[in-house]
């Protein structure tokens, strides 16, 4: 078991929660394999600055680095924390710099929220496929075209480059590297000991469906979605839907659509796969009985909804939860 070396490098403005994370998993990692092989560590965590000054969070919070930036070379793995989007000119110009001269001698890179837009300046994410957050996701399409950005995973691999969307997604991230480098096990003991989940897949989804639909204006419309998630395994059908609004349906579809930025069907079926979701991972329920109380029309069609939209069965979804 060889001593993998971790660089994060830390700049003004940039991220407390993105630094201390991931470094929390991965000493957690180091925890392991010294219970394992006392007297070895799994990870050599540094953090560098330019110049090694200290430097100061977006949170306000002042970070010491280990060591100067320029000192660093030839690393396992480069973590890049996200940063306060403001101007362009203003995103860590010195770490861009050792970012060009550096990535590529890494095994691994590691961008977490806005952080992939110091990648991405600095020509490493050119021709691959990257999350960041969601807020952001649309501004780093636009400004770097090479750059291909998938807004909805939590984290993204791509080859030995890999993304991930915000703050706590860095935890599922760093997770899927331990259970890379130390096995499962070790993966599940820190996400218990972190008191998060036992990791997510990266393809979950940043939010839930009324979060990525907009809440609608109206009122009648607001109570409509709620009822749609209170009663997943009820009529959701449109003319149900519009009786309750008290629209016609064509009113109804429209309005809903505008207000929301989903048709209501897609709206209802988002969030019976939610609802299906969250009840394999926290009940003991049948998949049957579940299926049911989601709304779908049978098992098989919950079957077949699960491979559509995550690629695996019911069963497997539970089995990695």
């Amino acid at each position: 078991m060889r001593t993998r070396t971790v660089y994060i490098p830390l700049f003004d403005g940039v991220e407390a929660l993105d630094v201390s994370g991931p470094m929390a998993v991965f000493a957690g990692g180091n925890a392991i394999q010294a219970a394992r092989s006392p007297g070895t560590t799994a990870y050599t965590l540094r953090t560098a600055s330019c110049a090694a000054l200290p430097v100061r969070s977006a949170s306000g919070l002042t970070l010491l680095p280990d060591e100067d930036l320029d000192m660093l070379s030839a690393p396992d793995t480069i973590l890049v924390p996200g940063l306060t989007m403001d101007d362009r000119q203003d995103r860590a110009p010195g770490v861009v710099a050792w970012l060009r001269e550096n990535a590529a001698r890494a095994q691994r890179v590691v961008s977490v929220c806005t952080g992939a837009f110091l990648l991405a300046e600095a020509g490493v994410l050119n021709g691959r496929t990257v999350t960041t957050h969601w807020h952001w996701a649309d501004r780093l399409a636009e400004e770097y075209p090479r750059v291909t950005v998938n807004a909805d995973p939590i984290f993204i691999r791509d080859g030995k480059v890999s993304s991930s969307a915000g703050v706590t997604s860095c935890i599922d991230l760093a997770l899927a590297l331990v259970e890379e480098d130390l096995g499962r096990d070790a993966a599940l003991v820190i996400a218990r000991y972190m008191v998060v989940f036992l990791r997510r897949p990266g393809n979950q989804k940043q939010f839930s469906t009324q979060l990525a639909g907009q809440l609608a204006h109206r009122d009648n419309l607001r109570e409509v979605q709620q009822w749609i998630a209170d009663h997943p395994d009820g009529d959701l059908g449109i003319e149900a839907l519009a009786r309750r609004a008290g629209l016609s349906p064509r009113q109804f579809t429209r309005a809903f659509t505008a207000e929301t930025g989903i048709p209501p069907g897609r709206y209802v079926d988002q969030s019976r796969m939610e609802t299906a979701r969250r009840l394999l991972e926290e009940t003991r329920d049948s998949v049957e009985h579940i299926a049911r109380a989601s709304g779908f029309p049978s098992t098989e069609a919950m079957r077949r909804a699960f491979h559509r939209v995550l690629g695996v069965s019911p069963a497997q979804y539970r089995t990695v939860f």
